[in-house]
């Protein structure tokens, strides 16, 4: 594969996954949505068909990384040259941005719905709605910032790390397994397909704590793109937490490369 089609592929295919993960976020948790409360299922499968439908769209051209976790681990397994990752981590990266930008653009008028919603805003009775931005601003997350990147339930720096560190582990051992099958180059139709089941296992069994980023570019890309999008009464994009989405699940992804050169290759 070429540098061009290794960053074309991942652009594309990575936009194709935000828009549509990100999208079923915000059909579930923006005001005048038909999927309106729709619950976490219906997130998790989303996710895991968004995954499907950008993995098939770009393995011709990249392989279908689509994670900088994803892309060190197979080059940790030897199924990537170290020189090409960085030219992954920059399609990634763009792909995610893009595709969040369009989740944007396809919920504009329920994005300024849901966030000039007193009631959203600033809690029953609020009158100044600057004041709670504000607030917001202080406190990390803005009121639609889940719409666009993940954040803990309990904010516990250990513990939400280990989350993502365990689950990208799993997802990434579980491509890499995958690539035996066939020819042993990579995932053949049945392997994205069962790549995307396990997106959606890791999302009903690990999700909870944390929202399981398992990706650095799906969480740092679009909290890039919430930062930037001009959204009234948005609040912050919680900085302060944006590490551990990026350091986790790049740690998970280099376990899991090492445990594959241990136990399989």
């Amino acid at each position: 594969m070429s540098s061009s089609d290794i960053f074309i592929g991942e652009t594309i295919g990575t936009a194709v996954l935000i828009l549509l993960g990100c999208g079923v976020v915000a059909g579930v948790v923006l005001k005048q949505s038909k999927a309106f409360e729709a619950g976490w299922v219906a997130i998790t499968l989303g996710w895991g068909f968004a995954v499907l439908t950008g993995a098939y769209i770009s393995a011709p051209l990249s392989g279908a990384h689509l994670n900088p976790a994803v892309t060190i681990g197979l080059a940790i397994e030897g199924g990537v040259e170290w020189s090409k990752v960085p030219i992954y981590f920059l399609g990634q990266m763009l792909g995610a941005v893009i595709g969040a930008s369009l989740v944007w653009l396809a919920y504009l008028g329920h994005f300024h719905a849901h966030l000039t919603d007193r009631e959203i805003v600033g809690g029953p009775g609020a009158q100044d709605t600057a004041a709670a931005d504000r607030q917001q601003q202080a406190t990390g997350a803005g009121p639609v910032l889940g719409v666009f990147s993940t954040g803990p339930e309990i904010r516990n720096v250990g513990q939400n790390l280990a989350t993502e560190i365990i689950a990208t582990a799993v997802l990434v051992l579980a491509i890499l397994t995958q690539g035996l099958n066939g020819d042993g180059k990579g995932l053949g139709v049945i392997g994205v397909m069962i790549t995307a089941f396990v997106v959606v296992g890791i999302g009903l069994s690990l999700g909870g704590p944390t929202g399981y980023a398992i990706n650095p570019a799906r969480d740092l890309g679009p909290r890039i793109a919430h930062a930037l999008l001009p959204l009234p009464n948005k609040g912050g994009s919680d900085w302060g937490y944006a590490w551990i989405p990026v350091v986790g699940p790049l740690i998970g992804g280099a376990i899991a490369g090492g445990i594959y050169e241990i136990a399989f290759a």
